[in-house]
Formats: C-alpha cells, sequence, structure tokens
C-alpha cells in the first residue's frame, strides 16, 4: 500500500490523532495536499509564525489563533469533515496544559470526521498521548518521484541534457537514499559544474551522495575497490560469495530466488574480515555502507533507537547494497549500565535483519563470540557463519604475494616459500606489517627490500596466535563445536588436519 493510501484509510477510518515522521516537510505537505484533493477533504495547516492557512480549503474561513492552546481550541470549533496539519506541533509537547488539551480533544473528536495531523522530525511521543496516537512515517522518494524531480529541472529553459536512457536511469538510481530537496540540489550542482547535464555526472552524484549519507553520522559509504585478489586463502568462503554474485538481479527474482541476507564473518583478528566485507562490494558491484553502531547512541530517550531506524530506512532506500557492522561484539553486547538502551538498538537490529524485505545484504564481523547474544547467531539471521582460522602454508604464501603486488613488487623476486614456511601463526595483518617494515629497512639503507628484510621483521614480531593464545584456542574449539563454517575448507576432518599449532616459535 503507498503512503497516500494508507493515509487515506486512517482518515476514513476516523484516526483522530495522527504523527507524520519525516525530514521532508515540503513533500509530506504536497502529498497530503494531493490526497485531500482527490477525497475533496478540506485541509488546514497551522504553525507558530503563521497561524492558519488553507492547503486544500477554497473558501474556508481561517480561524484566529497565535497560540498552540488556542489553535487546539479552534479545532473543536470547525464545522464537518475537516483535516487539521499542526507543523513542528511536538515542540509544545513539553507544556502540561497542551498536552492535556491535545489528549482530551482527540478522545472528543472520535465522534466527529475531524482529524488531526501533526508532522515532527521525530517518532518520539510523549506517554500520556501514546493510546491516543497513530505514528507514520513518509518513505524516501522513489525511482519515479526523483525521475520527476529530475524532469522538473531539465525542463527549465537553458538547462543543456546530454544523457543517454540508459544514463537516465543511472543517474535516478545513483540518487536513491536522498531527499527530493537533497537529490534536487545534488542535480543542479551536476549541471552548474559543467553547464550540462550527461553520463558523466553519474560520479559526481555518487560522490555527494557519500557526503550527505556520512552525515546521517551512523552509516559510512565505503568505496569498493577490493577485489578477489586482493585477499588470500578463504576459498570456500570465495566460492561461496562468487555462487551468489548474480542473486540480486532481475533474473535471480524471476527463477523464483530470494535475495541473499548476509553473513557473520567470525575468527581471529587480523585475518581479513573487515577486508573480506570490502572485497564483497567489489565482486557484487554493489555499494558498501558501513554502519556505525556507536554513533546511534544520544543522550535524549528513544533517540537512540529513532536514529537506528533512520539509518536502517537510509540502507534500504539504497538496496541492493551491502550493510556491514564491524565487531558487532562490541556494538551490540549487552549492557546494563545505560538503562537497557543497548539492548532495545540491538532489538531494533535484530528485528531488521529478520523481517527486513529490501536486498540489503548484512556483512557482520566479530572477533569475540562470547560478548555476542546467543539469539544473534541463530539460523535465519544469517545465510551462513564463516570461520577464519590462522592461515594455513598456501594462504600465507598468497597472503605475501598480495601485499607484495599492492607495493608494486613481483612476488618471482621473493622467496615465499621460505617466507611462508616460517610464519606460522601469523595472520594476514601480521604478515602486512612485516611487509611494511622490511620495506622501511631497504629505505633507509637506500636500496631495493628483500626476503630477508622480511625475514628480520618477522623475527622481531609476536604474533597474536602466541600473545592470545587462550583466546585463538577458544575461538578454535567454538569451530570445532560445528558453530561455523570454515572459511578455507569444506570439511571439519581437513581443517584439523591443516591447524597451526599454537606452540611455535615467535622468532622464526
Amino acid at each position: 500500500m503507498s503512503f497516500e493510501l494508507d493515509l487515506d484509510t486512517y482518515l476514513r477510518a476516523r484516526f483522530t490523532l495522527i504523527v507524520l515522521v519525516t525530514l521532508e516537510e515540503e513533500r509530506a505537505l504536497q502529498t497530503i495536499k494531493s490526497l485531500c484533493e482527490n477525497t475533496h477533504r478540506p485541509c488546514l495547516t497551522w504553525d507558530i509564525a503563521d497561524g492558519y492557512q488553507a492547503l486544500a480549503a477554497q473558501g474556508v474561513a481561517l480561524p484566529v489563533a497565535r497560540d498552540p492552546l488556542t489553535a487546539l481550541e479552534q479545532v473543536e470549533k470547525m464545522d464537518g469533515d475537516v483535516l487539521v496539519v499542526l507543523k513542528d506541533f511536538h515542540e509544545s509537547w513539553g507544556n502540561p496544559q497542551i498536552k492535556r488539551k491535545l489528549r482530551s480533544i482527540s478522545q472528543r473528536l472520535k465522534f466527529t470526521k475531524k482529524s488531526i495531523l501533526i508532522t515532527s522530525s521525530t517518532g518520539k511521543i510523549p506517554d500520556e498521548l501514546r493510546d491516543e496516537t497513530v505514528v507514520i512515517e513518509l518513505p524516501a522518494p522513489t525511482a519515479s518521484e526523483l525521475e520527476q524531480v529530475l524532469i522538473r529541472l531539465t525542463n527549465t529553459p537553458g538547462v543543456k541534457v546530454r544523457l543517454t536512457p540508459l544514463g537516465r536511469e543511472k543517474l535516478v538510481q545513483a540518487a536513491l537514499g536522498l531527499t527530493t530537496a537533497q537529490a534536487q540540489r545534488v542535480f543542479a550542482k551536476a549541471i552548474v559544474a559543467d553547464g550540462s547535464l550527461d553520463d558523466r555526472d553519474i560520479d559526481l552524484v555518487t560522490a555527494e551522495k557519500k557526503q550527505i549519507i556520512r552525515e546521517s553520522e551512523a552509516l559510512e559509504y565505503y568505496p569498493v575497490t577490493e577485489t578477489l585478489d586482493d585477499v588470500g586463502g578463504l576459498g570456500v568462503l570465495k566460492d561461496w560469495l562468487r555462487l551468489r554474485e548474480s542473486a540480486f538481479t532481475q533474473q535471480a527474482r524471476e527463477y523464483g530466488l530470494p535475495a541473499p541476507k548476509g553473513i557473520a564473518l567470525i575468527g581471529i583478528p587480523g585475518t581479513g574480515k573487515s577486508l573480506t566485507a570490502k572485497m564483497i562490494g567489489g565482486l557484487w558491484r554493489l555499494p558498501l555502507l558501513r554502519l556505525d553502531v556507536g554513533a546511534l547512541y544520544g543522550s535524549l530517550v528513544g533517540e537512540s533507537e529513532e536514529r537506528a531506524r533512520r539509518a536502517l530506512r537510509l540502507a534500504e532506500t539504497v538496496a541492493p547494497c551491502l550493510v556491514w557492522i564491524d565487531e558487532m561484539e562490541k556494538a551490540l553486547a549487552h549492557g546494563g549500565l545505560d538503562s537497557g538502551t543497548s539492548q532495545r538498538v540491538f532489538g531494533t537490529i535484530l528485528t531488521w535483519m529478520q523481517e527486513k524485505t529490501a536486498a540489503c545484504f548484512v556483512v557482520a564481523t566479530a572477533n569475540d563470540i562470547s560478548s555476542l547474544p546467543p539469539e544473534l547467531l541463530r539460523k535465519g539471521r544469517f545465510d551462513e557463519i564463516f570461520f577464519l582460522d590462522l592461515p594455513t602454508l598456501q594462504e600465507r604464501k598468497e597472503i605475501f604475494a598480495v601485499h607484495l603486488r599492492k607495493r608494486k613488487r613481483l612476488s618471482q623476486d621473493y622467496d615465499l616459500d621460505k617466507l611462508a614456511e616460517v610464519s606460522p601463526g601469523y595472520v594476514g595483518a601480521e604478515i602486512e606489517q612485516a611487509v611494511i617494515d622490511a620495506m622501511y629497512i631497504g629505505f633507509n639503507e637506500g636500496r631495493e627490500f628483500n626476503t630477508q628484510d622480511i625475514l628480520e621483521a618477522l623475527s622481531k614480531q609476536v604474533p597474536l596466535s602466541v600473545s592470545q593464545r587462550e583466546v585463538v584456542q577458544a575461538l578454535r574449539d567454538w569451530l570445532r563445536e560445528g558453530r561455523a563454517q570454515s572459511a578455507s575448507f569444506r570439511e571439519m576432518g581437513e581443517a584439523e588436519r591443516q591447524f597451526v599449532p599454537l606452540q611455535i616459535n615467535p622468532n622464526p
């Protein structure tokens, strides 16, 4: 059901107090006006600055009211079927007299055809009004609405448009997730930048969209440049991802395939979980949004949950996309010192993960599974749970080769077999640091760094598998219990044979 039909149903059902949550007041009023004109329902608006104004009420006498209490009293005096829109009226909810008056009026209006609609930027409702109020949200603009914004702008005299049909479609898709006002500003900037609008402006719109999403505080738009070649090892995980590379296409929908829900990447720190999240975005060519759960928390009651819902709605408008929750044990672990706020935020995210219908693929990473609520990892939340262990001999060779290529060196110029042999227990992050440290050695001696420099750098490190042996062992025991799928091996027996012993010499 569309928003307009939904609102019309509430009005015909005589819902007397409706709170419309939106940051797009102009678009909301335009939608309400269109509905009232189509249904021949008079509509007035009121705000503290301009008092009563006619929105869709030709020839109706306008009441006079300069304060919220008088505005409510005037609603009772109105005749017939009328909708009264009170703009920003939530600012008056702190006044007990206003709150009481609004509650009394909403109860008395049940026997009339009058309704009150309050536009608000927040869904927080006073406890006294919860039973009288229905809260609805204005959804983000659809592709067709953004197309209309683009059409109105390009019809302006003097605007040059050189968009191909495919370019126009991609430009609108790039703007999904923006409000109509934001989209209009971005399109206008693209026109002003070079005097015309063409396919090259898609990148400009995408860049502006990244900045706007970043301003939402809890979401960060990540560029996706990593490929499968940038991640060493993890063969099983890579095969799983390749099999679902086309899962978000229309062809997959027509075949009857549901969109994948997501994966959890559990394992030892430094084994490439965050890198894998970025690699999935590059492989599937989907936008990657990192959800910063820490930024969701606010000081006001209900603010944190509202931020969580707003961020998740924004992610849905960008769909299909990846939503990356990094180190979720820190963000979603139960806490008892915040009056239950963390649990409510966790519940909001958990419910969204279970019930979402938009093509938002969740990539959640965690290092410490003991801090995670058990309901998070149950089947149905994720399509699969992968465990990333210490890299094997072959995987360490691949990781060394990856980091040498990243620094524009030929891997064949180095003894990868020797490097892999002397580095059991080292994770990918430690191998990368060894390569960087070796580069410093060669740079300061005025020569190219070599295998011996890397060996020397390795010898000075104490790997995590030694310094945190108990933590690593606990994670491995968790895998042995069958709680997850190995990201590197298809069978548990193969994983057992390849497990790197933890009693290793930190000085190879």
